[in-house]
């Protein structure tokens, strides 16, 4: 079973869920606790597939963008990868906040605190960048109105998200499409308010992003 419910830092999300299943490329990156370990979710170009017996997970899902400024370490290193947190920051450092999740009352709370006591200032570039290609807008009218030359845009986007902006464009707009499929509306007129070409532009981009046809990815929940 998976639950979730929003976070005192802004723009994320506390979930906690079972491990199993099929997780979608999102934009964002989570700081996952899993039977006494703490890990870091890169942000993934496909989706992951979990293995191995079921057992309780709570994630904190960062804002798409602000992960690395809390880990100190740019997204496109940790891009589709799972990595334990000790592998990014001292030891000895892991060691006291496994400690303090562990004895927590609630897992996901404490890792709420845990980021919150170390979040920098929302970057107000990289918020209007993902307001905007969540919009639907086009790449190079949104690096226009920020400002930003398509190089510079992709650096910032690379270090930010992972991949450059035209992928974190493609990944939102798969995000808007299944919550509009999800809620009922359909195919064809999904595929035409999130800017795909036709339905079989939609399945295209569902079939690789997800690894599964859209009638079955909705079937599984």
């Amino acid at each position: 079973m998976y639950t979730e419910r929003a976070s005192r830092l802004a723009g994320a999300v506390l979930w906690t869920g079972d491990g199993a299943g099929r997780v979608l490329p999102d934009g964002c990156m989570d700081l996952l606790w899993n039977e006494g370990r703490l890990l870091v979710a890169g942000p993934d170009t496909r989706a992951y597939v979990t293995a191995g017996a079921p057992s309780t997970w709570v994630g904190l899902r960062f804002h798409p963008g602000s992960a690395p400024a809390f880990l100190g370490v740019p997204a496109h290193e940790l891009l589709d990868r799972r990595v334990e947190l000790a592998d990014l920051w001292p030891a000895s450092n892991v060691r006291r906040l496994r400690s303090r999740v562990a004895g927590a009352a609630d897992p996901a709370t404490a890792l709420e605190d845990i980021a919150l006591e170390r979040a920098a200032p929302a970057d107000p570039v990289l918020r209007a960048l993902v307001a905007s290609l969540d919009a639907g807008r086009p790449v190079g009218v949104t690096a226009d109105e920020l400002g930003l030359g398509t190089r510079q845009l992709h650096r910032r986007s690379l270090v930010a998200f992972g991949y450059g902006p035209k992928t974190l464009a493609r990944i939102l707009r798969l995000q808007r499409a299944l919550a509009l499929a999800r809620a009922g509306v359909p195919y064809a007129e999904t595929a035409v308010r999130c800017g795909f070409a036709d339905q079989a532009h939609l399945a295209r981009d569902v079939r690789e992003l997800t690894g599964v046809p859209l009638t079955r990815l909705l079937a599984a929940g």
